[in-house]
């Protein structure tokens, strides 16, 4: 999926040094060499301004299994294990909880339980998650609010009569370039431009810019600038950052074991679209914290049908069979997946109560093998948890 994140080289104001043979560059996040990965995706705070996102006093127990879920499968004619997925996938984490207990946790790279690794696009799920929070909070009116009643500087541009649903499913009409391999794309210039005429950040101000070429709810296009939109108008609806917003309503309140941290753009904001590092069992309890029904310490603190709505296929994507929800990929049967590049998921099956997270540090940013034999992997796992033999 070459449409998840690109920290634009300019972004890339590093300010600690690493180890001088593994120090991530300058020259930005795409371009570490797998040494780098390594230490850059679980050390982001060290590289790139963030804020913490303050976990609580309560930690959310994760019971462990007495013995690790076996899993050996046949893949492509060969045999293949946990190990064998680990290795081929390059995985720093890999978390399987079936019915709340973990039934496997390994971790790689180098990685421990402590860490955090980055999420580049699952953070994007995590903002839409929020707008939730906010509609429940009374912040935003409704999904079919104008997306320039909490964005004023996008009146009289492409995004007039453009709905908060319209940006969430992908289906603004606004004109976008995703393309990676394109110097001149959207994607590679959106976050590197000037502010806005009056203080607006660089995102902002670009995104005003761009011109409509598809009436909104027609046309699923993925576009990363739209996601740090959705972080600018929860910013502006709530008046609170986004990372002090997600640990008042989740964080705290659901009980992550560690704080995490949120990357933020040149203005000083949270980046709607990427970088939210955390352990891997807090991302396995976010998935939980979905699989519940957006209940968090015992209140419900998004609104009752928000997470069906969220993680059902609102429009078909251009990947694939995945259809799209509400900056959630959608599966058949009822599964969805929260997606990011080099190898980062959060798979969640409410007809199995089963999730599985994967961190991993991909030697490429967005290539279909490494889809394929995640995929196989988390089939693999649900025929093993039932007991078939494969």
């Amino acid at each position: 999926m070459t449409r998840f994140f690109v920290v634009a080289t300019a972004l890339c104001v590093a300010t600690a040094a690493l180890a001088a043979d593994k120090a991530p560059p300058r020259s930005g996040i795409l371009f570490w060499t797998p040494a780098q990965q390594i230490v850059g995706y679980r050390t982001i705070e060290k590289i790139y301004p963030t804020r913490v996102i303050k976990a609580g006093t309560n930690v959310y127990p994760l019971p462990k299994a007495r013995a690790p879920l076996d899993v050996r499968y046949v893949f492509r004619g060969k045999k293949w294990t946990t190990d064998a997925f680990m290795k081929a996938n390059h995985l720093s984490g890999l978390l399987v909880i079936k019915d709340g207990t973990i039934v496997l946790e390994r971790y790689g790279l180098g990685r421990t339980a402590k860490d955090r690794w980055t999420s580049f696009s699952v953070g994007k799920s995590v903002t839409s998650t929020l707008i939730g929070a906010a509609i429940k909070d009374g912040y935003i009116k409704s999904l079919d609010a104008d997306v320039t009643d909490y964005i004023p500087a996008l009146k009289g541009s492409a995004y007039e009569g453009v709905t908060i649903r319209n940006l969430l499913t992908m289906t603004s009409g606004v004109k976008w370039n995703e393309d990676y391999n394109d110097p001149k794309s959207d994607v590679a210039k959106f976050a590197s431009g000037p502010p806005g005429p009056h203080g607006e950040s660089a995102i902002v101000a670009y995104m005003a810019r761009l011109p409509r070429e598809a009436k909104p709810g027609t046309k699923f296009v993925y576009k990363t600038g739209e996601s740090d939109l959705i972080g600018v108008l929860l910013s502006n609806a709530t008046h609170k950052h986004p990372a002090d917003y997600l640990s008042e309503k989740i964080w705290s309140k659901f009980g992550m074991e560690q704080d995490a941290v949120w990357m933020l753009d040149r203005a000083g904001l949270e980046l709607g679209g990427c970088c939210i590092s955390m352990t891997l069992r807090d991302y396995g309890r976010f998935g939980m914290f979905m699989l519940g029904g957006g209940v968090a310490g015992g209140e419900q603190v998004l609104p009752p049908a928000y997470v069906k709505d969220a993680t059902a296929k609102q429009i078909q994507s251009d990947f694939g069979p995945l259809g799209y929800g509400f900056q959630w990929w959608i599966h058949g049967k009822g599964a969805y997946e929260a997606i990011g590049i080099f190898g980062q998921s959060i798979f969640v099956d409410p007809a199995e109560h089963l999730i599985i997270v994967t961190n991993s540090a991909w030697p490429e940013a967005d290539a279909e093998k490494y889809y394929i034999v995640h995929n196989a992997y988390v089939e693999a796992v649900t025929k093993a948890l039932h007991g078939v033999a494969l």
